[in-house]
């Protein structure tokens, strides 16, 4: 798997969203390609802790474990996964805004490193090594950048 922290890995991941247009249609899902573009800004933001989420302990208790296993492991999401619900997009954002935010918050995992990372606690899943919050990341824009064909 490839990194966001090397460089060759994290201009993969923003060569494939230069390949977005707005008007790509998804091959699986509701979300437009705006959507997903602001909804893959939203993790990236809380490994900087630029956002928090809220989450049940109780939650955080019976499936924080599993369900960071599903998102450190080597194998890639699955077509029907779940949105957190404070992940979810609901308006239609700008397509070229979206667009250059996520890039520059993709960016910044290879150019600030480890020192960019602000939160390794992750409220779900719990403490995180660096390696952990890169395979989650990496494995979450590319399960969307196929979604949308590239």
């Amino acid at each position: 798997m490839e990194s966001l922290f090397h460089p060759v890995g994290n201009q993969h991941i923003l060569d494939r969203i230069d390949k977005l247009t707005p008007i790509k249609l998804s091959e699986w899902g509701v979300m437009t390609v705006s959507q997903m573009l602001e909804h893959c800004q939203m993790p990236l933001q809380v490994v900087y802790g630029t956002r928090q989420l809220k989450v049940n302990p109780l939650l955080k208790f019976l499936f924080g474990k599993s369900i960071k296993k599903q998102f450190t492991s080597v194998h890639p999401f699955g077509k029907g996964m779940p949105t957190a619900k404070e992940f979810k997009v609901t308006h239609e954002p700008h397509f070229e805004t979206a667009k250059t935010q996520l890039k520059e918050l993709v960016a910044k995992f290879s150019r600030e490193g480890h020192d960019g990372i602000k939160v390794t606690d992750h409220p779900l899943f719990g403490k995180m090594t660096y390696e952990e919050i890169d395979t989650a990341q990496w494995k979450h824009l590319d399960h969307h950048l196929k979604q949308f064909g590239v």
